[in-house]
């Protein structure tokens, strides 16, 4: 019986959403959702245990090596509600002693407050949604806590967790550097073994889009949020949290290890509404997807035993492509070896040397890696396109 993280080798986690918040964030295109008057948690525990009981019908046996509760605001669940999911997956398959069991967070006194029970329940790290370090920028990212509950939460975290990490947007509206720079000196002085710093990006179908669109929101330029960057950089490899992501830093050995099972390209089953998965069944590796809608999920998964809407199988140019994008964001580089094992190809030699010469990619002769140089980093996307469109078949 297989009982490995995956057939593979690159490990199993299970992600589970809570698509529920107290208010929708501007900048925000998650799949989450404000619901005056609360939910009923009971219905969505049942439903979450049916999902999971059904996706183990189709994954067999796996060691679990990680959990994630995202969001939405996964800190507005009721800590029981947290402590039967994780009995389901433990029912269902093998969580490895030690396993990583992460919650998403919102640095509320009241939710805060919750953190001890959540500890008892089986979460054993945390990551916080702080955001800013300043009370008026947080009201212009329609956070709804203060930059005092933010510390006071974080002084929570560190002494409940054995773990905790939090976030923190920069290149914001009328950001300059020297103002990151306070800001980011304040982080670092807060921050545990992981900080993950992200740049402002405005999204489709968002009211900072329509702002943005409109003239009444004004973002820094592309020049100067590539200085934000890199002033990021080096402030956070000063202070001992060097980035292993692009918009993750950690100490050493102190990566997300869930995080770093997607972009090591691992499996992992999603559940609830609007999860995404990466599934090994029969040997091949497939994309599932569930329904968005929290009330549509609940009443699918009630009537069907599930709550999926994709369910499909990935070719093996899908799955390069997916490796490529996925790997390059790591410090760590892509691992070509297991490139041309699961997708059979691997980067034309031409463009890996022309990349190079354009300082956009290094080539890692001892580990068989390719990876995204500072600047590479900065054009990632078009560097993935390149490197896709001269992908070369290797013999089986």
């Amino acid at each position: 019986m297989l009982v490995s993280g995956n057939p593979d080798g690159a490990g199993f986690g299970v992600y589970v959403h809570w698509p529920f918040c107290a208010s929708k964030c501007p900048y925000c295109d998650f799949n989450s959702h404000v619901r005056v008057g609360g939910t009923d948690q009971a219905r969505f525990l049942a439903a979450f245990r049916r999902e999971i009981r059904h996706t183990r019908e189709r994954t067999g046996a796996r060691r679990v090596q990680s959990i994630f509760f995202g969001g939405g605001t996964p800190s507005l669940m009721a800590p029981a509600t947290v402590a039967g999911i994780l009995d389901e997956i433990a029912r269902n398959w093998h969580v490895e002693p030690g396993a990583e069991i992460t919650l998403e967070a919102n640095p509320s006194s009241v939710e805060a407050g919750r953190f001890h029970d959540y500890r008892s329940a089986g979460v054993n790290r945390v990551s916080l949604g702080v955001q800013a370090l300043n009370d008026p920028d947080l009201k212009a990212l329609g956070r709804l806590h203060t930059v005092a509950e933010a510390k006071a939460a974080l002084e929570v975290a560190r002494t409940t967790f054995e773990r905790y990490t939090f976030d923190l947007i920069y290149a914001r509206p009328r950001q300059g550097v020297g103002q990151w720079c306070v800001e980011l000196r304040e982080a670092l002085s807060l921050a545990g073994d992981h900080l993950s710093l992200y740049q402002l990006t405005i999204e489709p179908d968002t009211p900072f889009e329509a702002l943005h669109r409109s003239g009444k929101l004004a973002v820094p330029d592309p020049e100067l949020a590539d200085e934000l960057f890199a002033v990021t950089q080096a402030m956070t490899a000063d202070a001992g949290l060097p980035a292993y992501e692009i918009s993750n830093h950690a100490r050493p050995g102190a990566a997300s290890r869930h995080n770093m099972l997607y972009w090591h390209y691992g499996e992992y089953a999603g559940i609830g509404p609007g999860a995404h998965g990466r599934l090994l069944v029969d040997g091949r590796r497939r994309a599932t997807s569930t329904v968005r809608s929290p009330e549509q999920w609940l009443v699918q998964v009630e009537g069907d035993g599930h709550g999926a809407v994709e369910d499909v199988g990935l070719s093996r140019a899908e799955q390069a492509d997916e490796m490529l994008l996925m790997g390059l964001r790591l410090d760590e580089g892509l691992d070509l070896a297991r490139l041309a094992a699961i997708g059979g190809v691997q980067p034309g030699v031409d463009t890996v040397q022309r990349l190079i010469e354009l300082e956009m990619l290094d080539y890692l002769p001892e580990l068989h890696r390719i990876r995204a140089t500072a600047r590479g980093r900065f054009v990632l996307n078009k560097l993935v396109e390149e490197l896709s469109a001269g992908f070369e078949a290797v013999a089986s």
